[in-house]
C-alpha cells in the first residue's frame, strides 16, 4: 500500500491556506487511499527565536485542528515528531551523507541567511541543516509520496539525493519518495500581498485568514483584499493576483473553476462577498469540531500518544537497518 508522509511546523497559527493547499486533501484523499502519516514536525520550529511556551500550544493546536479538519485517527497516524526518537536519529546518519554545498544551495536557507546578514545577526546551525532533518522524516517511515507545496519541492527532491546516495554506498536502505501537488489551491496568496504565499508564519495578519477567525473577521479580511483599479473581473495570475488569489479561493471552496467563475462577476465587491461567505462556511464546521475538541483534550493526548506508539513502530526498523548499513554496531553486538 502507498505510504504517504506530511507535516505540518508550529510556528504560527494555522491558516485557510494550510487548509485549502493541503489539509482537506489529507483528510478528503490521502488517509483513506494510503498508508499516511501526518506529524506535527515540532523540532523544525526550533531552528529560529521561539517561545517556548508558545511552541508547545501552536503543537497542541495544530494537532487539534488536524483532528477538526478531518483526519481519523483510525485511518491515519497523528503524531508530534519529536515524541519518536527516530526522527533525530536518522537526521544525523543524514547529515553524514549530505554535503555543506548541498545545505547552503537551499533557497529558504540562503534567503533567511541573507536577511539576518543584512540585520546584522546569524541564523542557528539547525536551519543550515533542517532539510536533513525533513528528509529523515519521511525517509524513516518509508514514504512513498510526500504531499507538498511549490515552496517545499526543493527538500523533497533532497530527500531522493539522499536517499538514492545512501542506497549507493551502503546498500539498499530507503525507499526513494516523489513529491506530489494539490490541484487545486496549491498556492493560497495572501489578501494584501497576492504576490506572496498566505503562510502562518507571516506578520501581515490583515492579508491572512486564520483558521480559527470568527466570521466577522474573515469578512472583513476578505473584503479589504486587495484587487486592481479596472472594473472588469479577470482571473490572470500574472496582470491581475489579487483577483485571481479571490477567484481561486472562492473556487477551491465552492468546487468551480476559477476562469468561469471570472465570467459571473461584474464588479469585485460581489465577488468580494461571495468569496467571504464561501470561506466562511468551509471553515464552520472545522471550528466547530475543533471547539468540541478543546472541550475533551484528554482525547487529542490520547491520539497523539497511540499515534507516536505506531509511529515508532513503522520507523524503528528502517532507522536500525540503516545504523547497521552505514557501519555502527548494533546495541549488544560483539562486531562479528
Amino acid at each position: 500500500m502507498t505510504r504517504v508522509f506530511s507535516g505540518v511546523k508550529p510556528t504560527g497559527h494555522l491558516t485557510l491556506g494550510n487548509y485549502l493547499g493541503a489539509m482537506r486533501q489529507w483528510a478528503a484523499v490521502d488517509q483513506h487511499r494510503a498508508d499516511a502519516l501526518f506529524c506535527i514536525v515540532d523540532l523544525h520550529a526550533l531552528t529560529v527565536h521561539h517561545d517556548p511556551a508558545r511552541v508547545r500550544r501552536l503543537s497542541r493546536q495544530a494537532a487539534t485542528l488536524l483532528l477538526a479538519a478531518g483526519l481519523d485517527p483510525a485511518l491515519c497516524t497523528v503524531f508530534v515528531q519529536s515524541h519518536v526518537d527516530e526522527h533525530a536519529r536518522l537526521s544525523y546518519l543524514l547529515e553524514c551523507v549530505a554535503t555543506d554545498g548541498e545545505m547552503r544551495r537551499m533557497i529558504q536557507y540562503k534567503e533567511k541567511a541573507a536577511l539576518e546578514s543584512r540585520r546584522g545577526g546569524s541564523v542557528r546551525l539547525s536551519l543550515l541543516t533542517y532539510p536533513v532533518l525533513m528528509a529523515a522524516d519521511i525517509l524513516a517511515y518509508g514514504a512513498h509520496e510526500v504531499p507538498v507545496g511549490d515552496d517545499q519541492a526543493q527538500h523533497v527532491e533532497l530527500t531522493r539525493d539522499l536517499a538514492v546516495r545512501f542506497n549507493q554506498r551502503y546498500g539498499h536502505t530507503f525507499v526513494v519518495p516523489r513529491a506530489t501537488h494539490p490541484t487545486v489551491a496549491a498556492r493560497v496568496m495572501n489578501l494584501q500581498e497576492p504576490a506572496s504565499k498566505m503562510g502562518k508564519s507571516d506578520d501581515t495578519g490583515p492579508g491572512i485568514v486564520y483558521l480559527l477567525d470568527e466570521p466577522d473577521v474573515v469578512r472583513r479580511k476578505v473584503m479589504r483584499a486587495v484587487t486592481d483599479s479596472g472594473r472588469e473581473v479577470l482571473y490572470d495570475r500574472e496582470s491581475s493576483p489579487g483577483p485571481a488569489n479571490l477567484l481561486e479561493i472562492l473556487a477551491a471552496c465552492s468546487g468551480g473553476n476559477p476562469a468561469e467563475l471570472a465570467g459571473r462577476y461584474d464588479s469585485y465587491g460581489t465577488l468580494k462577498k461571495d468569496t467571504a461567505e464561501a470561506v466562511v462556511e468551509v471553515l464552520g464546521p472545522v471550528q466547530q469540531r475543533h471547539k468540541e475538541l478543546c472541550a475533551d483534550p484528554g482525547y487529542v493526548e490520547g491520539v497523539l500518544r497511540d499515534g507516536a506508539a505506531r509511529a515508532r513502530g513503522m520507523a524503528r526498523p528502517t532507522v536500525e537497518a540503516a545504523y547497521r548499513a552505514i557501519g555502527l554496531l548494533p546495541t549488544g553486538s560483539d562486531g562479528g
